[in-house]
């Protein structure tokens, strides 16, 4: 504690906090951990246990801040926005930046998906995307098509509609009996391994076992089948599963599904808010398949992490039939629907990423390239730890899994003390860290997590 005017200890940052504001999945006394005095670059200066710590963030701010903190161009879009005008209703009226945003996220996504709807934050976007296929299975006269295929393992955000299509058994919409609606779920594909290989024209190989593969295309087909007249969608995380579990599968999944989709006349929707732009090696995950959903949405990364922002981008197909329809609107409207502030903020975020380095690449690729190889090589000491059961990476993610469930306050005081911040659940501590990481501080980054696992779990 300090010392105020009376003479008497004033309550820290972290006393104050305590009891007073509930942190996400934390018991309300629990409070924070520590408390940020300062973020920039890759680094965030962090007081707690021990004084300060000026540590690497592994996170991106839950894999947000891809550009880092405080990014000169960023500051710029946002007060160059503030001193014209921060926010204006969406409702009637349009503005440059939502206009310009929604320019650039038509040309950066795949081919077709033609128009932009634009939301609060990822989960909103789902619940968007959710509404969007039952209006056009409503509009095709369906109106008994209103549930949705998706996969065990998957997490889709916190909101009602988000968590029914989340993992019913793991996902915490369990906890929830008879608020959320019932979907279809089908088992979690084979597990996939992706290899980096500079030689190769994908940067890699992936690796995965095509038997059992097939057995689980026949298992989604049969279920399908007893169960189309009620299936208005699928719904997936491209490739990567990320707070269900960091699980890599296949692409190919994204193709069998793609087929399924096109076959009973569902809408097939890809949930890149965790996996877009870049993350993990493609700008948008469903390139590894080479698949065009039908809906796309976008978050977390799009603004940089400076400021909440969905997107979700609508193909022709369905855009077409919803127009037609009785209604010929999405219905949804959030108040702060394309502000201007993060809609500006969010395009010169989207043009910080399409910067050529010296050879022509984009900078996220030329970044996320950098990152899977320090990752790759950081992370293989810590399978030499007794507790470790698995290590992976797949572009700018890296993971490390153990073979007992984590203790999450004591691995991430003993990161912090060794310059790093990770936020470990489950039986995983992973790895997000922001493209602009360099080099040294990678390495930093990855010795310091493989040292706090073994001096908490080895």
């Amino acid at each position: 504690m300090s010392e105020n005017h009376t003479g008497t200890a004033a309550p820290t940052l972290l006393e104050r906090d305590a009891g007073l504001l509930w942190h996400p999945y934390a018991n309300l006394d629990a409070g924070a951990l520590y408390c940020v005095n300062s973020a920039a670059g890759s680094q965030l200066e962090l007081a707690g246990p021990g004084g300060s710590h000026r540590v690497i963030d592994g996170m991106s701010s839950w894999w947000s801040a891809v550009h880092g903190y405080n990014h000169p161009t960023l500051n710029a879009a946002a007060h160059a926005q503030i001193e014209d005008y921060s926010h204006v209703m969406f409702g009637g009226l349009t503005h440059a930046p939502a206009v310009e945003l929604a320019e650039r996220l038509r040309a950066a996504a795949p081919p077709g998906l033609e128009h932009v709807f634009l939301a609060d934050s990822g989960s909103v976007s789902i619940e968007v995307a959710l509404k969007t296929a039952v209006q056009y299975q409503g509009a095709r006269r369906r109106a008994g098509r209103h549930r949705f295929l998706a996969l065990r393992g998957g997490y889709h955000g916190d909101t009602l509609g988000a968590m029914g299509v989340c993992d019913p058994v793991d996902g915490m919409h369990s906890a929830f009996p008879g608020l959320v609606a019932g979907h279809l779920f089908a088992s979690r594909p084979p597990r996939a391994r992706f290899e980096p290989d500079a030689g190769n024209a994908e940067g890699g190989l992936w690796a995965y076992d095509t038997e059992a593969l097939e057995a689980w295309e026949g298992q989604v087909r049969r279920q399908v089948a007893e169960t189309t007249d009620t299936l208005a969608g699928i719904v997936v995380e491209p490739v990567l599963q990320g707070a269900g579990g960091m699980y890599v599968y296949p692409p190919q999944v994204l193709r069998i599904l793609r087929a399924i989709a096109d076959e009973e006349d569902l809408v097939f929707i890809l949930d890149e808010i965790a996996t877009g732009f870049g993350r993990t090696g493609k700008y948008f995950a469903g390139e590894w398949a080479g698949v065009v959903p039908d809906l796309m949405c976008v978050g977390k990364a799009l603004t940089g992490g400076y400021v909440t922002l969905a997107a979700l981008l609508v193909g022709q197909k369905v855009a077409r039939v919803i127009a037609a329809s009785d209604t010929d609107t999405i219905l949804h409207g959030p108040t702060f629907m394309g502000n201007p502030l993060a809609c500006r903020i969010a395009a010169a975020s989207m043009d910080l990423l399409a910067i050529p380095d010296a050879g022509g690449a984009p900078a996220w690729k030329t970044a996320v390239t950098a990152l899977q190889t320090g990752l790759h090589t950081g992370l293989q000491p810590a399978m030499e730890l007794a507790c470790v059961s698995d290590v992976r990476v797949l572009g700018g993610i890296g993971v490390i899994a153990l073979d007992r469930p984590v203790d999450v306050t004591a691995l991430t005081h003993a990161a912090v003390r060794a310059g790093a911040w990770v936020r470990p659940f489950r039986n995983l501590v992973y790895l997000m860290p922001p493209y602009v990481a360099e080099p040294e501080e990678l390495s930093r980054l990855c010795s310091a997590v493989t040292g706090a696992i073994a001096e908490v779990h080895a």
